[in-house]
């Protein structure tokens, strides 16, 4: 019997790279992204902020964290990029990010990255130049892909129609998964090309701007066919589910700090409500789920950089865990900020929007508790 290797420690904690990179990006969301600033934004109907995006990808280099260094990226892995959405998170900052720099970024790495089809697009995006986005309806999980609704010619003329595509409106690329002559493809297309219509749809959470997305003989370029075309999307995916834990982390902990503040401050009958033992323990029990939280995440995020085949247990069990705690948390913001916490004025909602939002995006929890039993093989009762 051949011994097996056994798989690696996770590594939960960070790294000083890492704190720095968080430190950074949390200073240029403090200064341009407050949350006055964000509701502002919600007003002008732009479906993301130009100068903050180029802030993160010119002058951090946050979208290409994903991306090799031949390529024009930083060379990091899901771990840096997991930092960079947990701050995202904390902000509920209206910019592609996961979907352009995670989801995007990944299904291009899963192309052979030799042709130029592939490596142009991957640098673009690397290095801010354009925004991607992966034609798949935002509540797509991980193996939950099914039949493409778009077909392609054997010209990679592209006709269809793909639902609730997020960021798709601001998007200069979408990267198409399709049915090709000869089987699934995935296929690049511009978004000012001829036979390409955007229908923006209005979404719960106005940060990520959805739309569907219609292909009528539309050009397409072929990145990939077959099963690394299918691997691609699949990969991409993974990784998007995994990482978007670590958006719904920062969330969370954002709802929590700012119910701590707010009911140590506000008083009643002499004293501050934070101080009543009942309100002490609500709060107490939520940085609980807010701990855990941060661990599932954390090891969904290095699962991923070490591509073991344990990643799909792990990705599984941050969004089956993480989803539900973010929902929880906003929704005792709003609750124990009382009066305030329901008005527009207040960011609260902004924070349950988007954590409504993430808990359908990518997999439903429940969706994600069935992959975890099979990938276990725990029987049903």
């Amino acid at each position: 019997m051949t011994p097996t290797t056994p798989a690696a420690e996770p590594n939960l904690l960070y790294s000083e790279d890492e704190d720095a990179l968080r430190a950074a990006v949390r200073a240029l969301l403090a200064d341009r992204c407050g949350p006055a600033t964000v509701l502002a934004a919600l007003e002008t109907g732009r479906p993301y902020d130009p100068k903050l995006w180029r802030s993160l990808t010119s002058e951090i280099g946050t979208a290409g964290l994903l991306v090799p260094e031949k390529f024009g990226g930083q060379g990091a892995g899901p771990r840096e990029a997991a930092v960079v959405l947990e701050e995202l998170g904390r902000a509920v900052a209206p910019v592609p990010y996961l979907t352009s720099a995670v989801l995007a970024v990944t299904a291009l790495l899963g192309c052979d990255t030799d042709r130029t089809e592939v490596a142009g697009p991957l640098a673009d995006l690397a290095e801010g130049r354009t925004v991607g986005a992966l034609a798949v309806p935002l509540p797509t999980a991980p193996g939950g892909t099914g039949q493409a609704t778009v077909r392609a010619d054997a010209d990679g003329a592209l006709t269809g129609r793909v639902t609730s595509v997020a960021d798709a409106a601001g998007a200069g690329l979408l990267l198409v998964p399709a049915q090709g002559p000869d089987g699934p493809a995935l296929y690049a297309v511009d978004t000012g090309a001829d036979g390409v219509r955007t229908e923006p749809v209005t979404p719960l959470d106005l940060t990520r701007p959805l739309a569907h997305v219609v292909f009528e003989g539309a050009p397409g370029r072929p990145l990939a066919r077959g099963e690394r075309a299918r691997t691609a999307v699949e990969r991409a995916l993974r990784t998007g589910a995994g990482l978007l834990a670590s958006e719904q982390l920062g969330l969370a902990e954002w709802c929590l700090t700012e119910t701590v503040r707010y009911t140590g401050e506000r008083t009643q009958f002499g004293r501050p409500v934070g101080s009543f033992q009942a309100l002490k323990h609500r709060m107490a029990a939520l940085w609980l789920d807010v701990a855990s939280a941060r661990a599932a995440a954390r090891n969904a995020a290095d699962a991923l950089a070490g591509d073991g085949p344990d990643a799909p247990v792990a990705v599984a069990v941050a969004q089956a865990y993480c989803a539900p705690v973010a929902v929880r948390a906003a929704e005792e913001c709003i609750q124990l900020h009382a009066g305030i916490g329901m008005t527009w004025e207040h960011p609260a909602h902004l924070y349950l929007k988007r954590a409504k939002t993430d808990e359908l995006a990518l997999g439903t929890p429940g969706r994600h508790r069935d992959a975890l039993a099979t990938l276990v093989d725990l029987a049903a009762p």
